[in-house]
């Protein structure tokens, strides 16, 4: 049983379980439903006020938050490419929420949020690394890691700090 983004609670069971057995657990486990609709709630509410906290509400700061992400990422972007010996074809910018960025292999295009100007430079730094490692290696192999060691040997903190910042919790 697990609650979703909407507070809906999603019951998985093994076929040809009785349905009555089932709205019997979902009975006994009310408390639970409404501890995790709570905690679902309190989430959801903290990821909006994360990344609420840079306003995109118009067209003119849409595009002041793309050109100072541009002025943090395109210079990392061709020092680590120049280290790392990769040639992305296209790095463009999103409003995504669900990632930091994401490397299409096959057309060597990276895309980075932009909300990535929530975070210190030295997150987004491993952000920028972590994508262009893609490049080398397409998944998160243990290869991968050991690249990532090579060329940003703090990815690991940086990741950590990440999440701490998302979840807006105090250092």
């Amino acid at each position: 049983m697990r609650v979703v983004k909407n507070g809906d609670i999603h019951v998985s069971a093994p076929l040809g379980i009785n349905k009555a057995e089932v709205y019997e657990f979902i009975e006994r486990n009310q408390d639970w439903i409404s501890d995790a609709r709570e905690r679902k709630l309190q989430s959801e509410n903290k990821r909006y006020n994360f990344f609420n906290q840079l306003k995109l509400d118009t067209k003119e700061k849409y595009i002041v938050a793309i050109q100072r992400l541009d002025s943090i990422v395109a210079p990392l972007v061709e020092k680590y490419a120049k280290q790392m010996d990769v040639s992305p074809n296209k790095i463009y910018y999103r409003t995504v929420i669900s990632r930091w960025g994401c490397c299409q292999i096959k057309s060597k295009e990276i895309y980075f949020s932009i909300y990535l100007l929530l975070l210190p430079e030295w997150c987004i730094e491993h952000i920028v690394v972590h994508e262009l490692a893609h490049l080398l290696v397409p998944n998160h192999s243990k290869r991968f890691y050991e690249i990532m060691d090579i060329y940003f040997p703090l990815w690991k903190k940086a990741r950590k700090e990440t999440k701490r910042i998302f979840r807006m919790e105090e250092s």
